[in-house]
């Protein structure tokens, strides 16, 4: 059994490389298995997974072409200086969920136009925040960004 020490975790994790089947035990205390990777690099986690916090990455956004770069992060802000089209580029591949939150602030009276591949609640987009207004819209896809399902999920936020 060997210890690894986890860069600034204070506690340190517990490597048991005995198996003889060439498996990885990844066990918390010395005893208790947390993790078990196996050679055909499946693995199994010992209860439930639960994440402890969530940290989003903010990108801004500018222009009158902005495009959200799914790769970039997944809160992008927005203020807009004219009528603007949105283009979303490097969703994950199909299969793999990923939603995104557009903040968008109007900077006079401008229309926005979003990628014809986003589904709206009765098939219309929502109107564009009015000037000085806030609006927060929601993005969602499954299918590697072929169909968006799009949400006002904050309509003139103070």
């Amino acid at each position: 059994m060997s210890s690894i020490s986890a860069g600034t975790s204070t506690g340190t994790a517990l490597v048991n490389t005995g198996d003889t089947t060439g498996t990885l035990l990844l066990k918390t205390n010395g005893t208790t298995t947390a993790l078990t990777l196996g050679t055909d690099q499946s693995a199994t986690f010992a209860g439930d997974l639960k994440a402890l916090s969530l940290t989003e990455t903010q990108v801004n956004i500018s222009g009158t072409t902005p495009s959200v770069d799914c790769s970039a992060g997944n809160v992008f802000v927005l203020s807009t200086t004219g009528n603007t089209t949105f283009t979303f580029t490097n969703p994950p591949a199909s299969g793999t969920g990923y939603g995104f939150v557009l903040k968008v602030t109007a900077g006079g009276t401008h229309t926005l136009t979003y990628p014809a591949s986003v589904d709206w609640a009765g098939a219309t987009a929502p109107d564009a925040p009015a000037s000085g207004e806030t609006d927060v819209l929601g993005f969602l896809t499954y299918d590697g960004g072929t169909t968006w399902y799009g949400f006002l999920a904050g309509d003139a936020m103070a």
